[in-house]
């Protein structure tokens, strides 16, 4: 069988990673330093880690993050409250295994959005399926689902992510059919799913915030006590810093 034909059932077989290494490795000339096994196995090394680059960038664009941020961009030189040693063990995604929450607080600028987008990343990395939500766009949203009767299936599809990011919960107070839709997912995902959320706010405000008592209890309840809290402190703007620098 001449190199063409098998080049071409590569294809055929969307074996891009291996066809690309077959290449490679041919136009270099480098085959010849390989034996027969340690040449397969480097094409289906290249196979492997095309698919699993593949998967990633299907899985980080997906799930629409607020920033494009990874764990080892993450600053800690700064003081607001981060302990460093406690946000670096997320890093194993064991705590996704173990279908726990994370709650961040903190005022603007002590980024706490793109903390969650730094561990979206870490999930996406390890292969979990993630979505991002901007809570001041996400409640509509489920409105306008309800009134279109597909409220239901979207419901079911944040229920089925291994990870969701709910951000700047508490901008918006929310009315009777938001705080009903955010008990439904929470009812959904817990013990279940994992989920992260931020806020301005800190979580002793949150009943104001949901606006009903039982309701507010129902979700505090569930979500508050058992999460792991990061409380970010400070008053200078990293936005600020950064920029200055």
């Amino acid at each position: 069988m001449t190199n063409r034909a098998t080049l071409e059932k590569m294809e055929k077989l969307k074996l891009f990673g291996m066809l690309r290494a077959f290449n490679a490795t041919a136009g270099s000339g480098v085959r010849n330093d390989f034996t027969p096994d340690e040449f397969l196995a480097h094409l289906i090394d290249a196979e492997w880690d095309d698919r699993r680059n593949r998967r990633l960038e299907r899985l980080v664009k997906r799930a629409k993050f607020r920033y494009q941020a990874s764990i080892e961009q993450v600053d800690f030189t700064h003081k607001r409250n981060l302990d460093k040693n406690m946000f670096l063990r997320f890093a194993d995604c064991i705590w996704l295994e173990e279908k726990q929450n994370i709650i961040i607080t903190g005022a603007t600028g002590l980024g706490k959005s793109f903390l969650p987008s730094a561990l979206g990343h870490q999930a996406c990395l390890y292969g979990y399926k993630t979505l991002s939500f901007n809570c001041t766009k996400l409640f509509p949203l489920l409105g306008m689902y309800k009134a279109d009767g597909s409220f239901q299936r979207e419901l079911s599809i944040i229920a089925k992510q291994d990870l969701i990011i709910l951000d700047d919960f508490g901008l918006v107070q929310l009315d009777k059919d938001s705080r009903l839709a955010l008990l439904e997912i929470i009812e959904d995902r817990i013990g279940r799913e994992s989920t992260i959320i931020t806020s301005q706010f800190p979580v002793s405000k949150w009943h104001e915030i949901i606006g009903d008592d039982t309701i507010a209890d129902a979700i505090c309840d569930r979500l508050v006590h058992s999460a792991h809290r990061i409380e970010l402190e400070g008053k200078e703007s990293l936005r600020k810093y950064y920029k200055k620098a």
